[in-house]
Parts: C-alpha cells; structure tokens; sequence
C-alpha cells in the first residue's frame, strides 16, 4: 500500500501570518497521525516563511511516524537534518527565493555532490531520496549516485491528467519501471489532489509514498482534517 506522508507547511504558513502559535504546528502533526497519516513532511526554508528551523527540532520529538525532512542540502539544512535524524531526508534543488519547488535534480551534472551529500545522510542511517522529474536519465543518475529513493515530481502529471490522463501519465510510468529496473523506491509529490491521486497509484508500479502538502489542507478547511486524511488514504487503497 502507498503511505500518505501529510506535508505541514500550510500550517505553519498560518500560524506565521499572525505570529504566536495558532495553529499549533506541533499539534498539528501529531492531529495528523492520529487521523490515520502515516508520515509527515516538512520543507524547512532559508527564510523560514513556513516551517522554521526551531519546528523540525521540536516535530522530531513527537512523530511516531515516518518524519521526512524535504529541501536543498545547504549547510544549514544538512545541519538540520544530521542533528534530527529522521526516517528521510529529500533532496530538492529549489532556489531560495522559489515560492514552491519547480524542477527536479539534474542528477547527471551533479552526480559529485549528490553522492558525497547521500553518503554523509546514510552513514547515520537516513534515508535517502532524491527530487527528480520523470526522465529516465534522471533515473539512472540517481541509481549512480546511491540514493535509496527518487521522488516524481508530478506538477505535470496534475496540469495534464484533467484533459488527457494517459498521456499525462506516460513519461511518469516510463520513469517509474525503469526505477523498479534499477531497484530504486519510488515516491511522487507536487499538485496530487484528491482528483488525480488514485490514477497515479493505480497507474505506477511500486509507488511506495506520496507527499501532499497544499491540496490537503485546502480541502481539510471545507472538509476537516480528518475526513480529508481518511478521504486521501482511500484513494490510496
């Protein structure tokens, strides 16, 4: 079954257009596994627009499930990560000033630095994944590289699936056996909804997470996080 890894930034995005600590980030996370989420994501920013640093450190001492640390291995960020040690680190190539992440990793180009930064990760027994767009050459430069995973940037797939799914999903299959091929794990992230996130696992072979962020909780203020995270792991089934 493909895991629900619910992304908290919008949360944080609220709490900081107000200051203090409404909503609660902390709580919010831990009302996630409650209602059935089976890993949280968080993307920590240089600007801290969203998840702050402090959160990633106080979050590690209440996840009971997959904790999965998204963003560009800065120092900062890799600071944070080697200090936090969670179940997965993603490595997205998004520029600071980016309002979301726009492209994944040329793996090829930065074949050097990915496998020094993945082999610092998995000595201390971090998984792996990498951001990458569905390009088989992607693939096969992450193989080089040593990650554990690779995650399918699917902002394409989701402009594309209301008009035409097959094609929308066709380079993401294609990318997705040749990461079985390789024996690379495979999770996908960016614009999944509740419209076009069952096709996508009905579709790719051996999709093991899917990270949702904003889709979610736009549909929890009219739906309730709950019912929205229970509506999510049924499309999953």
């Amino acid at each position: 079954m493909t895991k629900l890894s619910v992304n908290i930034n919008k949360i944080a995005t609220l709490r900081n257009a107000r200051g203090g600590d409404r909503p609660n980030v902390v709580q919010a996370a831990k009302d996630c596994e409650r209602f059935g989420a089976e890993g949280i994501t968080v993307h920590p920013r240089p600007d801290e627009r969203h998840i702050r640093y402090r959160d990633v450190y106080d979050l590690k001492e209440v996840v009971t499930t997959e904790f999965n640390i998204e963003g560009n291995p800065t120092p900062d960020f890799l600071k944070i990560v080697k200090d936090v040690r969670p179940a997965q680190a993603t490595l997205v190539p998004d520029a600071p000033d980016a309002i979301t992440s726009n492209a994944g990793w040329d793996t090829l180009t930065h074949k050097d630095f990915l496998t020094d930064v993945i082999g610092e990760l998995k000595e201390l027994g971090i998984r792996t994944s990498i951001f990458v767009d569905p390009d088989v050459r992607m693939i096969e430069g992450a193989s080089f590289v040593g990650t554990d995973r690779v995650e399918l940037y699917t902002e394409a797939y989701a402009k594309g699936y209301p008009t035409n799914p097959e094609e929308a999903i066709r380079s993401y299959l294609v990318a997705a056996q040749k990461a079985q091929e390789l024996g690379i794990g495979l999770n996908a992230g960016h614009d999944l909804d509740l419209d076009n996130l069952k096709y996508l696992k009905d579709t790719l072979p051996g999709l093991l997470e899917v990270s949702i962020g904003h889709a979610l909780i736009c549909d929890a203020l009219y739906l309730g996080l709950e019912n929205t995270i229970q509506l999510y792991l049924r499309q999953l089934k």
